[in-house]
């Protein structure tokens, strides 16, 4: 899979793709991150992308000519969806991630400042991504979960492929993951459960599932009120 950056602040990503499961899948040719800064496209002798919102408003505005050249570069061979990460988006989950960890090919627009040109997202976004309720600077947080979420899920990453399928919101029914223990068996006076340690795989399976709709009952009862 490959996935395509478009960034101010391409710096950023340095550390986080050369770490963990990300750097992983690179080092394993699963997948191939680019990163570019999509200032190179501005025609101002300056670099300047952001200018004044009309209106009045408050904050600066991402102009739509310098993404939208950024942007035409990477898909004048091939077509790529453009996921641009805003507040105003849909709330990324599980469900989102397996769609796109299926795909050859996505390009991740990180805006900054207030947000970019409203003509620019109509004309070349295919999808608005949000991670929650609350602002940041820009999108290259978001960004780092998508590709974070979207590597783990790529077939060969994870050493044993079972273990995503355990993971929260990872089955068709969402639902937080269940609690997990490991050695030593007894610490600090506490015991790790009975029905862990049992052998029967079936009764293993059925504390999980039990503890797993209590903690989403307890903690995330919108995830059950949904259904």
């Amino acid at each position: 899979m490959k996935i395509e950056v478009l960034s101010l602040f391409p710096e950023c990503f340095k550390g986080f793709i050369e770490s963990s499961m990300v750097a992983r899948a690179i080092n394993l040719g699963i997948l191939k991150v680019d990163l570019i800064n999509y200032r190179i496209f501005s025609q101002n002798k300056h670099r300047q992308v952001d200018d004044y919102p009309y209106g009045g408003f408050p904050g600066m505005v991402i102009q739509a000519e310098p993404v939208y050249k950024a942007i035409s570069d990477l898909v004048q061979k091939s077509y790529a969806p453009v996921v641009y990460f805003t507040p105003q988006g849909r709330k990324l989950n599980q469900s989102i991630l397996k769609y796109y960890a299926t795909l050859p090919r996505v390009i991740l627009l990180c805006g900054h400042y207030k947000e970019i040109d409203q003509r620019l997202r109509n004309l070349a976004v295919s999808d608005e991504i949000s991670l929650g309720d609350y602002v940041l600077s820009g999108g290259e947080i978001p960004a780092m979960a998508f590709i974070d979420g979207v590597s783990r899920l790529l077939p060969g990453v994870l050493s044993d492929i079972n273990s995503a399928d355990s993971d929260s919101f990872s089955q068709e029914e969402s639902a937080l993951g269940f609690p997990c223990y490991t050695r030593p068996e007894k610490w600090m006076e506490l015991n790790v459960p009975e029905e862990l340690i049992s052998g029967n795989h079936q009764k293993i399976a059925q504390w999980a599932k039990n503890q797993s709709y209590r903690l989403t009952l307890t903690r995330r009862p919108d995830l059950k009120s949904e259904k």
